[in-house]
């Protein structure tokens, strides 16, 4: 009896030695997630909006699970990482609560990014509060000249450190702006945005069960989608709202030049040098 005890120990240890490593970072939002359309909703301390993205998360992380993740991160990423909490998170997810820096913790290696409740970049018709990093700070973003918001520049910082983006919920236009980088991406679609605040969503308990079955979907395309990665010198140009003039030494940032009062741009050999000096001012 002692020696089959042991036997089937050994055989689980070998079993759990040979298991891949599967971590997933997901980066949280606000604006895309079901039921989710008004303005006053998107605040971090408003208790619906706290429910109903709590639950997508667990949803999406159960199906990550489920595909066989062994490790998902959530980063609260949504107005100063102040709407999820440690006390309603999924038991088996890790929560990153504050700021992540320029690199977003991709230096971690994670094998797939996952963006959830996630909105389009700024000026999309029918995009559900559509903005690009601030709705009240920035008119608009541009990449090499074409116009982005945070998922493709997320996906291309990710991609910059090899993770692909495997999986993305949200509205309609966010779905369609994933899949125009990223055809292989997996995505749940749980509203359809009829003005910046009217959409038809699915109901919540919709919504999740789509999360978690694409989700765990998503797990099998890792090693089959490519990181989205942007080659050569990169320029980011930014033009901030009316209220917002450049600061009188905005022009002094290295790789920075004044296009007008209220735009900007940053220059960079690549992607990483571009962003990171970008995102510093």
């Amino acid at each position: 009896m002692v020696s089959r005890i042991l036997i089937l120990l050994a055989g689980s240890c070998i079993f759990l030695w040979g298991q891949a490593k599967r971590s997933i970072l997901i980066i949280t939002d606000a604006e895309g997630v079901a039921g989710i359309c008004r303005q006053e909703q998107v605040e971090p301390t408003n208790p619906e909006l706290r429910q109903l993205l709590t639950a997508e998360v667990n949803a999406a992380v159960d199906g990550f699970f489920e595909g066989g993740a062994t490790e998902v991160i959530v980063w609260d990423g949504h107005d100063g990482s102040r709407t999820l909490s440690a006390a309603t998170i999924h038991p088996r997810a890790r929560l990153m609560i504050g700021a992540a820096g320029v690199t977003a913790t991709f230096e971690r290696k994670y094998d797939g990014l996952a963006f959830l409740g996630q909105h389009s970049r700024a000026n999309v018709r029918r995009g559900i509060m559509a903005h690009s990093y601030s709705s009240l700070g920035i008119q608009n973003m541009l990449m090499n000249g074409k116009p982005v918001g945070e998922i493709e520049t997320r996906a291309a910082l990710a991609g910059w450190f090899g993770t692909p983006v495997i999986f993305l919920s949200g509205d309609t236009a966010a779905v369609e702006e994933i899949r125009s980088i990223v055809p292989g991406v997996e995505a749940a679609d749980v509203k359809e945005g009829l003005g910046r605040y009217s959409c038809i969503s699915l109901s919540a308990a919709a919504a999740r069960d789509l999360i978690r079955e694409r989700a765990r979907a998503a797990m099998s395309r890792i090693g089959r989608i490519k990181p989205y990665r942007i080659e050569g010198p990169v320029t980011f140009q930014i033009e901030h709202t009316t209220r917002n003039s450049l600061p009188i030494d905005a022009g002094l940032a290295p790789g920075s030049k004044v296009i007008d009062d209220r735009t900007i741009r940053y220059e960079g050999k690549d992607f990483l040098e571009a962003w990171t000096r970008a995102r510093a001012f």
